[in-house]
């Protein structure tokens, strides 16, 4: 599995986008990288989602990743699509076999020291931290991470501009995933420019 995406990402945000209707997909993606933020994480929340990735993985500037991936199917299908990484909510160790059997960028979920403990022992070194707000922010993950020096964090849940800045100035956190960007009546409506800005506000 080659983790060091994670590291090299076009930004310290990476924005969750749940789209429901995929002809959006590519008037949303456009969005993003014209307004500075080149990266998308799409959620396998809606009935959307493939046709949506399907429509954005051709965008030129686009950092595309799948996320909400709970099936090794699903895992599969990433791959096959060409997208640059892959996003579960938690941790399951099929699908981290599969996913390093592919030698992909893929990032389990944690949301204790036992699943820590398991990401260790795949050699993994990057790992999501979900839900982070619910589960104690920053001073959990503080608490949390300190048997495990060798882990960088990203934090998704509850993040947004108001406690953005808690978690990027922690050396082991070097990005965030969020939708605080993201208004969904502006996608409704095509209002476009209110996406922009809304992006463009979270840099």
């Amino acid at each position: 599995m080659d983790q060091s995406l994670f590291q090299k990402l076009p930004s310290k945000i990476i924005p969750v986008l749940v789209l429901e209707d995929s002809s959006k997909a590519l008037e949303v993606g456009s969005a993003f990288v014209e307004s500075g933020l080149p990266i998308i994480e799409v959620t396998l929340r809606t009935k959307s989602a493939w046709d949506s990735i399907e429509k954005l993985k051709g965008l030129s500037g686009l950092t595309l990743g799948v996320g909400s991936v709970t099936s090794s199917a699903q895992l599969r299908k990433a791959v096959e699509l060409g997208v640059q990484f892959m996003v579960s909510p938690g941790f399951d160790e099929k699908l981290v076999e599969e996913a390093l059997s592919h030698n992909v960028a893929y990032l389990p979920g944690i949301s204790n020291p036992s699943d820590l403990m398991k990401a260790e022992r795949f050699g993994l070194s990057t790992v999501k931290f979900f839900p982070a707000d619910i589960l104690g922010g920053v001073k959990a993950l503080r608490a949390m991470s300190a048997p495990f020096p060798g882990f960088s964090f990203i934090p998704t849940g509850g993040i947004s501009d108001k406690n953005l800045n808690e978690y990027l100035i922690e050396k082991n956190i070097p990005a965030v995933g969020g939708s605080w960007m993201i208004s969904k009546d502006a996608i409704a409506s095509g209002d476009f420019n209110i996406l922009r800005r809304d992006i463009s506000s979270a840099l």
